[in-house]
């Protein structure tokens, strides 16, 4: 169940209150409840799909437990990883793998046209699937210690915030807090927490979802529209795209901390980065992470040649784009990135020595770089994003930017969104002026005040999808 739904805004409160209705001394007791919580919000997508949520957990668990039982650790880990990857494979790439097999052979003048699956993605397997593979790598490299107890394992895995699209947590940062003993009612971190939510959902149904309404009508017919247009809808997917994935991270934090809970930061204002390889310290942090530790470190790190850093770099991107999706977009995008950032280590501009104009312009072209990227993202074929692309530079269409009538309200209220969003990173940023957090209460009470009226009287709540829940 999404956050942006009125069904979860209705419903939380009640999960709120009956978490905190069971006293601090049953431990057990609340993480069963959450438990419940957490499979029972699951099987809202499509019930069946919690049978692959338990095998991963199964599996993962297991063979955590058999490391510490056997002197085979290698293939144990390595069975783990594969047979939990099964359903991830099977699910996302099975399509993609047989397409790629059939052009291959038509190529080659063979007429082959392998069964195909008509199956969706199960919801947020790639983040579960992704956070069980870590911990039992963390278990078999002795980083953590195998967790006995199945239930708070499962709850690990499984936990309501996070599961649809992350952040990616680490068991060392989540399951010691599953097994503490928390507090009955931290103030503190309720208030905070709310704050996320609140700021998270001004992001998600005032900033992404109106930018979609413009985003789909352009991009989605963009031989209709003329290279302006086309420009202006890749820059507001590239705001859509921050705003719905970190808006979502920042109500999953939230949620967790109202209940107590500290997870991993997933975004730190990542359209201020000085170059591609600083943005990648900011943008899906936790994914990052995973793949630095899980990914990178293992192919050598930059503890080899240089050569062979860059090209670490590369396939690490490449994993990433690949995860992303079972499409030859999601690779070029990742290539794209990989090669970047080597290129950036190259000549040794992944930081930034400079400050005022200098930084300002490390920081536009960045921002430029990754809004053309975003395109790749974007649309459904390479021949489609280059063709954006295309129509962008081709300065022999007219100049002027077509905005229909039934866009006007859309462009005006998004407009105002972006500056709302952009004023928020840019104090985050620059300042130590905390905005939520003011220690003056009517700067604090006018904020909350603005952004919640400004969710309820320009928010879009038709759509209840983030965009990084198909991933």
């Amino acid at each position: 169940m999404a956050f942006n739904t009125f069904q979860f805004i209705l419903l939380f409160p009640w999960l709120f209150l009956l978490y905190y209705a069971i006293p601090q001394k049953w431990q057990q007791t609340r993480n069963l409840y959450l438990l419940v919580v957490s499979y029972s919000l699951y099987i809202q997508w499509k019930p069946v799909y919690a049978l692959v949520l338990l095998f991963v957990t199964f599996v993962t668990f297991g063979a955590a437990w058999l490391l510490g039982r056997t002197e085979k650790r290698k293939a144990i880990a390595i069975a783990g990883c594969v047979v939990a990857l099964s359903p991830l494979l099977a699910f996302k790439y099975f399509n993609f793998v047989n397409e790629v097999i059939s052009d291959a052979l038509a190529w080659v003048g063979i007429d082959c046209q392998p069964v195909g699956l008509n199956w969706a993605i199960p919801v947020g397997i790639s983040f579960f699937t992704l956070q069980a593979i870590g911990y039992l790598v963390d278990v078999y490299l002795y980083r953590v210690k195998a967790e006995r107890d199945f239930l708070t394992y499962a709850l690990f895995i499984s936990f309501f915030p996070s599961i649809l699209t992350g952040p990616i947590n680490k068991a060392s940062l989540v399951i010691p807090q599953l097994k503490s003993l928390r507090p009955y009612f931290d103030y503190e971190k309720v208030v905070e927490g709310t704050r996320m939510l609140l700021w998270g959902m001004f992001m998600k149904v005032v900033v992404a979802d109106r930018l979609a309404i413009y985003v789909i009508s352009v991009l989605d017919h963009y031989d209709r529209y003329n290279g302006t247009t086309c420009f202006m809808a890749s820059f507001f997917y590239t705001m859509q795209i921050y705003a719905d994935f970190a808006g979502y991270s920042l109500m999953a934090i939230g949620v967790g901390k109202t209940l107590g809970f500290e997870l991993t930061e997933n975004f730190r204002r990542p359209y201020f980065s000085v170059s591609v390889t600083d943005f990648w310290r900011r943008w899906h942090i936790s994914l990052s992470t995973w793949l630095k530790d899980y990914i990178y470190i293992p192919l050598g790190g930059s503890r080899c040649s240089k050569a062979r850093n860059y090209l670490n770099i590369i396939v690490t991107f490449l994993v990433s784009g690949i995860w992303h999706g079972a499409n030859w977009t999601f690779i070029f995008w990742g290539l794209l990135h990989g090669v970047t950032q080597a290129f950036e280590k190259m000549i040794g501009q992944q930081g930034c020595r400079y400050t005022g104009m200098g930084k300002f312009v490390k920081i536009f072209v960045t921002f430029v770089f990754i809004n053309f990227s975003w395109i790749f993202f974007r649309m459904p074929t390479l021949q489609d994003a280059f063709n954006v692309v295309g129509r962008i530079f081709d300065f022999s269409q007219p100049m002027g930017w077509d905005i229909n009538g039934e866009n006007i309200n859309t462009l005006f209220f998004s407009a105002i969104g972006i500056a709302m969003l952009f004023a928020k990173d840019y104090i985050d940023e620059f300042t130590n002026i905390k905005i939520f957090d003011h220690h003056r209460l009517v700067v604090r009470w006018l904020a909350y005040s603005i952004v919640l009226s400004s969710i309820l009287l320009t928010g879009v709540f038709g759509s209840d999808q983030f965009i990084y829940a198909n991933f």
